[in-house]
């Protein structure tokens, strides 16, 4: 059994209040940090995901709200219990309403605090360490950092525990079989088949086929009877891979097996029960293609009940150095070679590329490079061989809008652990004119440091 404490992060600007939160709680056996503002919060959820966030309603500068709907707007799975005066109730009731998870009037007692602390937690999976929750089985093949990536974790384990149908939005190599196989993995199925098709790699003709089975003779060449997948499938999960490109007619059909829980085998006249539970991914924007007429808005409405977004690399860039180094070992196995890693200039340039075949462009790099290696440290000449000099660097200051500063100086304090001379160099400026702008956007880079203990 682990030692590991959930995390819960404070925000209050009265500091006695938040040493006597910091003390209460750590006594009854929660990791706590506190902040005494809403901006520090929202600097500190740049780098760390908590459990649960409690912060007081009324503070200088931005408010608990405002706070809370930061945090939902990118974190919508994250708790928060907002602190409120008796004066506030209104406008803390209002709050509840809008999905704050619940509020504590002042002054409070401590086994009022602790109870709606533990009833919050129910609604975390587990509610357990970023270390921990990082190692949980079912999500062992996604390998990330980022809060985001971590906000979506948390809602695939929440649909896990049901059987509604998950549509997964993403781009090519983003990791959207991944994850259907991580919600499989979490859920009461899990000890049953999970089985994958591309929707759009297998012909009209054959695809009704392999997904409802043919009898013998339904056609030339059917020679025997076939199960479909949906068959195979059965008291497990299947995923149907770029649902957005099934033929319309063919969509008709699996509205009806949806609806009826039952398949008809080609060239059939009896339909078999199937229980299996249906995740669909799909890089397309499903609503412009119902607009078109090209999917069925029905169909829609069945596949997405719950839906996933899967961010492209390019925006979670702190994650490509832990990427790197899991194929890097990954493929050192498998080709028996013994490489420490990339050089320094080399893991710049793979962390500052524009990666648009996302994960699994870089996988496919991360392997050429060390199939061609013959020395223990990766060059930045076979980097920029293996990407073919496709690189593009981080978007340099002077070009970016003021309303992406503050992410990029997020993300490269990110990937260099707070280290502010590596940071300034990657932004290509000096340290001083580095330090002013994370004074501008009261950025500590501490805080950055602390985040890779």
């Amino acid at each position: 059994m682990s030692d590991a404490k959930p995390k819960i992060l404070i925000v209050d600007d009265d500091t006695d209040l938040l040493e006597l939160l910091t003390m209460r709680l750590t006594a009854a056996g929660y990791k706590v940090d506190a902040v005494p503002s809403a901006e520090a919060a929202l600097n500190y959820l740049d780098v760390s995901r908590p459990q649960l966030v409690i912060s007081d309603m009324q503070m200088s500068g931005m408010d608990g709200m405002a706070l809370f709907e930061q945090i939902h707007r990118t974190l919508p799975t994250l708790p928060v219990i907002i602190l409120t005066a008796h004066g506030t109730i209104p406008d803390a009731v209002t709050a509840v309403q809008r999905g704050v998870f619940g509020y504590l009037a002042k002054p409070f007692d401590s086994k009022t605090l602790l109870a709606n602390i533990s009833q919050a937690l129910k609604f975390v999976p587990g509610a357990v360490s970023q270390k921990e929750l990082s190692q949980a089985s079912w999500r062992k093949n996604i390998i990330t950092q980022s809060a985001v990536m971590e906000d979506i974790l948390t809602r695939a384990g929440l649909v896990a525990e049901g059987d509604a149908s998950v549509l997964i939005y993403g781009e090519s190599g983003v990791g959207k079989e991944l994850f259907a196989h991580a919600i499989h993995d979490a859920s009461k199925r899990s000890d049953h088949p999970f089985v994958a098709i591309n929707c759009a790699a297998i012909p009209e003709q054959l695809l009704e086929s392999e997904l409802f089975g043919h009898v013998k003779g339904a056609f030339t060449g059917a020679v025997r009877d076939h199960k479909g997948l949906f068959q195979l499938a059965e008291g497990g999960t299947l995923f149907l891979d770029e649902i957005g490109d099934m033929p319309v007619l063919l969509q008709v059909k699996l509205l009806r097996v949806l609806q009826d829980r039952q398949v008809r085998p080609v060239g059939s006249t009896q339909s078999i029960p199937v229980d299996v539970r249906i995740i669909s991914a799909t890089h397309r924007d499903l609503k412009t293609e119902i607009a078109a007429g090209t999917f069925r808005e029905d169909l829609y409405y069945r596949l997405d009940v719950v839906s996933l977004t899967i961010p492209v690399l390019a925006q979670r860039r702190e994650d490509i150095p832990l990427l790197i180094n899991y194929f890097l070992s990954t493929f050192s196995e498998k080709y028996q070679k013994n490489i420490n890693g990339f050089s320094p200039e080399a893991m710049e340039t793979l962390v500052a590329a524009s990666w648009p075949g996302n994960v699994r462009q870089l996988m496919n790099v991360v392997e050429r490079c060390v199939a061609l290696s013959t020395a223990p440290l990766i060059s930045p000449v076979l980097v920029y061989d293996a990407m073919h000099r496709e690189e593009e660097q981080l978007v340099s200051f002077e070009d970016a809008r003021r309303s992406f500063e503050r992410d990029y100086l997020v993300r490269v304090l990110k990937i260099t652990g707070g280290n502010v001379t590596q940071a300034a160099r990657l932004a290509k400026r000096n340290r001083t004119e580095f330090y002013k702008l994370l004074q501008r956007y009261q950025l500590d880079p501490s805080v950055f440091k602390q985040a890779q203990i």
